[in-house]
């Protein structure tokens, strides 16, 4: 394998927004991502190796305040349907949505400070 690939190819995991494809497109260019939200993505070790690995996809946004349905939205006005909630704590929204059953995302809402942290999660397309 060259090294300038090897290098592009694993310098660009470690990059801040290794989730975002589509920079400015929530879901992986399902609709632009609404105003307000910032990109970001987990750091966690596991979630890295999966979206590697084409296993999974997630996506991540910060929000000011307390905005639990604020990619939730979109979602819906493009065809997923909320297929189960729960408000887990008052600061803790979780969902399943999908077009079909089984659900096909998982979307949670976890307050942070004076921030709402959003997670998409599903199967990678």
């Amino acid at each position: 394998m060259p090294l300038g690939w090897w290098l592009t190819d694993n310098l660009s995991w470690g990059s801040p927004l290794y989730c975002i494809e589509q920079p400015g497109q929530l879901w992986n260019g399902l609709a632009p991502v609404p105003a307000g939200l910032s990109p970001t993505c987990p750091d966690s070790a596991s979630y890295r190796q999966e979206v590697r690995a084409g296993e999974s996809r997630v996506e991540q946004y910060l929000a000011a305040g307390w905005q639990p349905l604020a990619a939730a939205r979109v979602l819906r006005a493009r065809g997923y349907v909320l297929l189960d909630d729960e408000l887990m704590a008052p600061d803790h929204y979780s969902a399943f949505l999908g077009k079909a059953l089984p659900a096909e995302l998982h979307y949670t809402a976890v307050k942070q400070g004076d921030q709402t942290l959003i997670t998409i999660s599903g199967a990678a397309r």
